[in-house]
């Protein structure tokens, strides 16, 4: 037997401190056969990070093929999976958006022409509460890509910005964002530009998140540093690639001779008049120039796609929009409440051709969803899912499962209302909104946003303030920019930024910005906050608050009235009875759903009020204990003659009246004071060692007088 000891003569570990906490990456170890393959380590944060490419171009796509994985690993956080099968599944929606988080600032950085499938996968195999997965995820991923062979323009860092009300909290710690933390926001950028921003705030002034963003900035340059150190140590060549094919004479020539009428094809605020034009154009052009450029239909997606960007580009550039509208004017907006029956609350928002239908339901917290991931949080009680089927544009598309992107958009409108949710002790209920996108030109998102405000508004729920969403847009021309309000979807499609804002009028409550270019200068950050705090004024005003100026005061009929009631832990035992016996028949009684926490906080659920009141009062007489001093009413359900009176203080709570406690006169046998069923008030004066409850009819007779000592 033969045995040789495996040796790394690659390996290489690099390491800095990033934001008081150690950061280190190894190479040259793990995963081998993959074009590159880096270990982050921050703090006690650990993240495989690996980059492989096909040796091959795929055929017959026109779009790069990237694909980002964060696999979560509940090993990484010492629990064991909770579904049947004991192993993870398909990822978490807290996964998903952190794919997007990492795919979003890198795919803009690889060649466009790119056709080779490149796929990074993000293995999380432990988790320190103070050190971010996903911020330790994209550092590992923009190094891991930089040092392979693998064409790329970055690399990119990453950083996540809090705010406590006084100062900024970089990379935050555990402790700090449970104490007064007022945003998450992540930020990645390269040396110079800032690629990517997703934030869930608080209501933050727009000037205290951009002078925040411009110091995180600064504060991530160590890494881009320690990263380009890898490259120019242990960097690979970057490999030659065979670039998308593509007809520059037939497109030189439609640019020469065609471009004016494909102007006039884009001169249409009407989305289906547009791809109407388009669809002639494309016929036009097929028969003039087919003979010649048999192939031409192979690349005429690219050559619309190229040519409708010099269309868009060339009239922003000059002040022109494709609908006609100014570069600050919003397309005409409308708003309504209470457009279905029946549900708990509903709102439709329009805006253009865009249109999202929000509607709510609430319910008891038991139906807060679980969670089952590698994050702290166990439980969400504000749920909020966007569908966007293929009729919204006007596609005929069989609608699947819920993709990506619709993940991500229904996790943004959750940041945007999140911050003014009321909080479950002023209103115990579980929230959940669906936005059915029924018209798409741009901004669904946003729309969704604003749909689940009018909904929860509509709904009854006591929100803190009002959110609304926009975006707007970004075309450049060397060192010169414009910003524009409000962008429609082909606005977004040939553009170079979606810069969403989301927020209320103390402040912003959510942001995502998207990039096709190489990244944004401070300044165009700061402009986009400016004119989209004024278009947020503008759809609360105008629009919102005059479609319902308030939430509503009462819940809808169909909706859970909710009564909150608090007992002894000790008592809890009583309410469930042996085997849930008295909780159900409870239920069964009155028809309420009845949910019971570990500290003793009982919610009771039905639409009838009523009902939850009978629940209440059954309840409260379970766990009743009479107060020492208190006067109670009771019946007398059995008698002792020579001994005393067993009097109900609550149902089926009795104590013993003495007969010495009868009355200030001697008494001879209790039936010549009291006889069963006769009524009587009584004062509780304690409980003995025995444990049993004492009771004086005399106590009470001194309070209330002889005259009224018998009746109510």
């Amino acid at each position: 037997m033969i045995i040789t000891h495996k040796e790394f003569p690659n390996y290489k570990k690099y390491e800095i401190m990033y934001e008081g906490r150690p950061l280190s990456m190894e190479v040259g170890k793990l995963a081998e056969l993959c074009n590159s393959a880096v270990l982050v380590k921050y703090g006690e944060t650990t993240v495989l990070v690996t980059c492989t490419a096909s040796a091959r171009p795929k055929d017959g796509i026109d779009y790069f093929p990237l694909s980002v994985d964060f696999n979560e690993k509940l090993y990484a956080v010492g629990r064991i999976p909770g579904s049947f099968m004991r192993r993870e599944g398909k990822p978490s929606l807290p996964a998903v958006l952190a794919s997007r988080l990492i795919d979003r600032p890198m795919r803009p950085l690889f060649p466009t022409d790119l056709r080779n499938d490149v796929v990074i996968a993000c293995e999380v195999l432990s988790v320190d509460r103070d050190c971010s997965p996903e911020i330790t995820a994209m550092i590992g991923a923009s190094a891991a890509v930089s040092i392979s062979d693998v064409p790329f323009n970055g690399p990119i860092a990453g950083i996540v910005l809090g705010w406590d009300g006084e100062k900024y909290l970089f990379n935050p710690t555990k402790e700090q964002r449970d104490n007064g933390n007022r945003m998450i926001t992540t930020i990645a950028a390269t040396h110079k530009k800032i690629v990517m921003i997703e934030s869930e705030a608080d209501q933050v002034p727009e000037d205290v998140m951009y002078e925040g963003i411009v110091q995180a900035h600064e504060h991530l340059q160590p890494v881009l540093d320690l990263i380009d150190k890898m490259v120019e140590e242990i960097g690979k060549p970057k490999f030659e690639y065979e670039h998308a094919s593509f007809d520059d004479v037939l497109f030189e020539k439609l640019v020469n001779n065609e471009f004016e009428s494909m102007e006039y094809c884009m001169d249409t605020p009407d989305k289906n008049v547009r791809e109407a034009r388009v669809n002639d154009w494309i016929t036009m052009v097929e028969e003039k120039y087919g003979e010649e450029h048999p192939d031409m239909m192979n690349y005429m997606d690219e050559i619309l796609y190229k040519l409708q960007k010099k269309v868009v580009k060339k009239w922003l550039l000059a002040g022109k929009r494709v609908d006609g509208r100014k570069m600050n004017e919003i397309r005409p907006l409308a708003a309504e409440v209470g457009v279905l029956p029946v549900v708990h609350g509903s709102g439709l928002f329009t805006r253009g051709q865009t249109q999202v239908l929000s509607i709510a339901t609430l319910s008891t917290l038991t139906d807060a969803q679980k969670l089952d991931t590698i994050w702290e949080e166990d439980t969400k009680r504000f749920m909020h899912h966007y569908n966007m089927p293929s009729y919204s544009t006007g596609e005929a598309r069989a609608s699947r499962s819920t993709n990506r992107r619709e993940y991500g958009h229904g996790a943004l409108v959750e940041k945007a209302l999140e911050a003014v949710i009321p909080d479950v002790e002023d209103f115990p209920y579980a929230i959940r909104v669906v936005s059915e996108v029924l018209s798409s030109n741009g901004s669904t998102s946003q729309g969704s946003i604003c749909g689940t405000t009018l909904a929860l508004m509509d709904a009854g729920v006591p929100l803190k303030a009002p959110v609304a969403g926009i975006s707007c847009g970004l075309i450049q021309d060397g060192d010169d920019f414009t910003t524009f309000i409000d962008i429609q979807g082909v606005e977004d499609f040939h553009g170079e930024m979606d810069f969403k804002v989301a927020g209320t009028k103390a402040g912003i409550t959510a942001i995502q910005m998207d990039l096709k270019n190489d990244g944004l200068k401070h300044e165009i950050v700061k402009n986009a906050f400016e004119i989209t705090k004024e278009a947020r004024y503008q759809i609360l005003d105008e629009v919102m608050l005059k479609a319902i100026p308030a939430p509503r005061k009462e819940l809808a009929k169909s909706a859970p009235k909710m009564i909150q009631m608090k007992i002894n832990p000790d008592k809890i035992r009583e309410v469930i009875g042996s085997g849930g016996k008295v909780i159900q028949k409870i239920t069964a009684d009155t028809g309420c759903k009845i949910d019971i926490n570990d500290d003793g906080t009982i919610f009771i659920a039905s639409t009838d009020i009523d009902a939850c009141r009978v629940a209440r009062k059954t309840i409260e007489d379970i766990v009743f204990e009479p107060i020492v001093g208190a006067l109670y009413f009771g019946e007398v359900k059995r008698i002792i003659s020579n001994l005393g009176a067993f009097i109900e203080l609550a149902p089926g709570k009795d104590a013993m009246c003495h007969i010495k406690d009868l009355e200030f006169k001697r008494t001879e046998k209790v039936e010549d004071v009291l006889n069963i069923g006769d009524k009587t008030w009584v004062k509780f004066t304690g409980i003995d060692e025995k444990g049993r409850w004492n009771i004086s009819r005399k106590e009470a007779i001194k309070e209330l007088g002889e005259d009224k000592v018998n009746t109510k």
